[in-house]
């Protein structure tokens, strides 16, 4: 049986809303923004690429300002942060699984709403790609952090890209299921995690630049 779009759908985006409001609510927190701050960076970076994508596509006003349910995930993460975090702030890699876990459901359900609105594949995986690392993109700016899509010691688009073209390629080919979404949604997560845990990177903007050389020079003379 093929992935039901609807009713699904609207729960995989929830989740995904949930996930990346978690890393909003972590990041204003080890910024000791306020519970108000801490809202609305989780709103940011969960509601940020639905936003995006729902005004690329040009079906109505975003998901985000029509359907309540969508404010629910983020004063959800805000309260959870609020109370578990004192526990849990020794635990940095927490940012990154809530982030990969937003990621890897973001990649899917952008993919599959512009595949819906009648998108050509390659640009609904483009599409996908946007919706997974927009909020993530805006998170990091509002929070004056450096942008882990541009993180040239990471990498961020990388597992939504894998992760938004298998999803087109399997809808496409009448394939995708829940078992082939979890799959998806699986390998999206395990991409990103294990990148960041190994250290993984892409080659620098420029042949025969080096990162330890790059990171010796932002630092300045005489320090090591």
């Amino acid at each position: 049986m093929t992935f039901s779009f609807s009713l699904v759908m609207v729960w995989l985006d929830l989740a995904g809303v949930f996930f990346f409001a978690v890393s909003g609510s972590l990041l204003a927190a080890r910024k000791q923004f306020d519970i108000v701050g801490s809202l609305l960076l989780a709103s940011v970076v969960s509601l940020g690429g639905g936003v995006i994508r729902d005004i690329i596509i040009n079906t109505g006003p975003p998901a985000a300002f029509t359907n309540p349910a969508y404010l629910a995930p983020p004063l959800l993460a805000m309260v959870l942060v609020y109370f578990l975090f004192s526990s849990v702030q020794r635990f940095t890699s927490l940012l990154i699984l809530f982030d990969a876990g937003g990621l890897a459901l973001f990649c899917i359900t952008g993919s599959l709403k512009a595949l819906a609105a009648g998108m050509h594949p390659v640009a609904a995986v483009l599409l996908g790609v946007t919706t997974a690392v927009g909020g993530g993109l805006l998170r990091d700016i509002t929070a004056n952090e450096v942008p882990q899509l541009f993180d040239p010691k990471d990498i961020y688009a990388l597992p939504a890209f894998a992760g938004a073209a298998l999803t087109v390629t399997l809808s496409v080919t009448g394939v995708f299921t829940a078992l082939t979404a979890s799959a998806v949604a699986a390998v999206v997560f395990a991409f990103r995690v294990t990148a960041w845990r190994r250290h993984w990177y892409v080659p620098l903007a420029v042949r025969g630049w080096h990162r330890l050389g790059l990171d010796k020079a932002e630092k300045g003379p005489g320090i090591s």
